[in-house]
């Protein structure tokens, strides 16, 4: 891959990872928030207890997609951005404008969607 589309995949991982920091940030202090709430009865207890438990399953995912950015992030310093983990075929570049984050070829992924290849933690 050439250094400048590269660097252009480098600024699009570094914004969302940015994005993704304030998502967490902001989701975890609304969790926080929720806690705060002293409701009264019983409906309002449940729908405060609905309401943490979205935003901690929001949280959870967008933890994982901030993992999931800042290990590509670490492949681009590493130069290994673009290979697929799996085979260390290149990735397709679509594959890799839709999700700059991805970690496997198509077909490596397909194969650890079918569950043919274990998934690694990298």
């Amino acid at each position: 891959m050439d250094k400048k589309k590269l660097e252009l995949f480098k600024k699009r991982l570094e914004t969302r990872q940015h994005e993704l920091r304030r998502t967490v940030s902001r989701t975890e202090q609304d969790g926080r928030s929720t806690d705060e709430d002293s409701a009264q009865d019983i409906a309002d207890r449940a729908a405060s207890s609905y309401n943490k438990e979205f935003l901690f399953h929001q949280s959870n995912n967008d933890r994982q997609l901030l993992q999931m950015v800042e290990n590509a992030l670490e492949r681009v310093r590493e130069g290994t951005f673009g290979e697929c983990i799996s085979c260390g075929k290149e990735i397709n570049p679509k594959r890799l404008e839709a999700v700059p984050w991805t970690r496997y070829c198509i077909e490596c992924q397909e194969k650890l969607e079918q569950g043919i290849l274990e998934e690694t933690s990298r």
